[in-house]
């Protein structure tokens, strides 16, 4: 009930659908192939009726990432040549059907540009139904493709390149009032075959095979182009996914949870200094274990036997770098049950100056997978002493991994460069640091809002 009213008060703000997180989504470890998808693009999918304002929205979206290398790939430019038996009677064609795109055609080429290389797309002639009418478009590797088309999220091999799917909602007369002026201006057909067409084809399968697809969708935008708080939320979701892809490239060790709508819900709850202290302990705790589910999962392994289950890989401890850290020892405890907790205290003293003052750690920790908690990663300065001092007591570096809600590009840097076989994992890459190196945006001093002893 608590985690729907976070997504309800974001979209009663900006009238935008979030879809559920997926947790099937999130994979073990990063795998050979993983790995090598940081060097890929961020392929967002726009899908939605005929005249929905699918392509309006895209426009909105390259104005607004004009600072990055974009392009649009449209599902339209795929769709099969007509030949001449269906040529003679071509408005009995189903061009709204699955199969009147050339699937394979497309996937070819967005695995070359996922690879780096540029491609030619056909230019799709509507008058004649030929796509070799007119000399190919060439299209360049970008940081981000946008795939636009009615039927984008049919395929399960199309969905799967996607890292956001949206869907353009749009009422079915708006729809056929824009097809009507569209066709009839763009494609010479007069107003009776256009009616007949919708009536026949049209209307058809967007309820056989369109609307079905919207279900995928991980946003879903009412009114299209006219929602413009939406594209412009989309748009400042999208930028936040690139700095964190383009981190991710740089360190594969570095593992960032699979981004929601719900998530950023959560997040704009913690942040808002106006959430009372039940509700950020609540939303913080969401966050937390989610962080840890998407651990836990990494140290599976599978047990070859008569039954192929799973079990943890090595012991587990967790340490908590008091007294923020201590925040996130009952959602560790909810995700892994009897786990073994150790403490560290490090005292800060201006921007530089750490000095340890406790520490109580299992006496076994060197034989244990530690997940040390801290849930801001910001100048790095805290965790490197932490991890330091783990090493010291014989923990090996790639038994670690970082478990924080939020971290800044700062501090990554510092710890990914200095310790790299470590694992860093969070919910959140920020903008950065402030002059006081505070994390901004942020969310204040954590501890203090967790434990009731902010001024408030």
């Amino acid at each position: 009930m608590a985690s729907k009213l976070a997504v309800d008060a974001i979209e009663t703000s900006t009238k935008v659908h979030f879809s559920g997180f997926h947790l099937d989504s999130v994979r073990s470890d990063h795998t050979a192939d993983e790995v090598e998808q940081h060097g890929q693009p961020f392929v967002i999918g726009v899908a939605g009726g005929a005249a929905s304002g699918k392509t309006t929205v895209c426009d909105m979206i390259m104005q607004q990432l004009h600072d990055q290398r974009a392009v649009v790939v449209n599902q339209d430019s795929f769709y099969h040549n007509v030949n001449e038996e269906e040529l003679k009677r071509v408005y009995d064609y189903n061009f709204d059907h699955p199969d009147a795109f050339d699937t394979e055609q497309l996937l070819c080429s967005m695995e070359k540009l996922r690879k780096g290389h540029a491609v030619d797309i056909p230019n799709y002639d509507f008058k004649s139904y030929k796509n070799n009418v007119f000399p190919p478009r060439r299209v360049n590797p970008s940081d981000v493709i946008i795939l636009e088309g009615i039927l984008i999220f049919h395929d399960s091999r199309v969905r799967d390149l996607m890292n956001m799917k949206i869907f353009v909602d749009a009422d079915a007369d708006v729809r056929l009032a824009r097809r009507i002026k569209r066709d009839t201006v763009e494609k010479g057909r007069d107003i009776a075959t256009v009616l007949d067409q919708y009536s026949k084809f049209v209307k058809p399968a967007f309820e056989d095979f369109i609307l079905p697809t919207k279900k995928y969708a991980d946003i879903i935008i009412p009114r299209g182009g006219d929602n413009h708080v939406a594209i412009d939320l989309i748009v400042q979701h999208i930028r936040t996914k690139l700095g964190q892809h383009d981190l991710c490239k740089i360190y594969p060790n570095l593992y960032v949870i699979q981004s929601t709508f719900q998530i950023r819900g959560m997040h704009t709850l913690i942040r808002d200094s106006k959430t009372t202290k039940h509700d950020f302990i609540f939303y913080s705790d969401r966050l937390i274990r989610l962080v840890g589910c998407k651990t836990r999962v990494m140290l599976f392994y599978h047990v070859r036997s008569v039954y192929s289950g799973v079990d943890f890989c090595k012991r587990l401890c967790g340490v908590s770098v008091i007294r923020s850290g201590e925040s996130m020892e009952n959602a560790l405890r909810a995700c892994c049950k009897g786990i073994k907790l150790g403490k560290i205290l490090i005292h800060r003293e201006g921007d530089n100056d750490q000095q340890l003052r406790y520490v109580k750690l299992p006496s076994d920790i060197s034989e244990r997978h530690v997940l040390l908690l801290d849930p801001i990663l910001g100048t790095g300065n805290s965790a490197v002493q932490a991890i330091r001092l783990l090493i010291s007591k014989g923990v090996p570096e790639s038994n670690i991994i970082f478990l924080n809600l939020i971290s800044a590009p700062q501090g990554v840097n510092v710890v990914c460069k200095r310790f790299p076989r470590i694992k860093i994992v969070t919910s959140e890459i920020e903008m950065g640091l402030n002059d006081k190196f505070r994390v901004v945006p942020g969310m204040g001093e954590f501890g203090d809002r967790y434990f009731g002893t902010d001024d408030e």
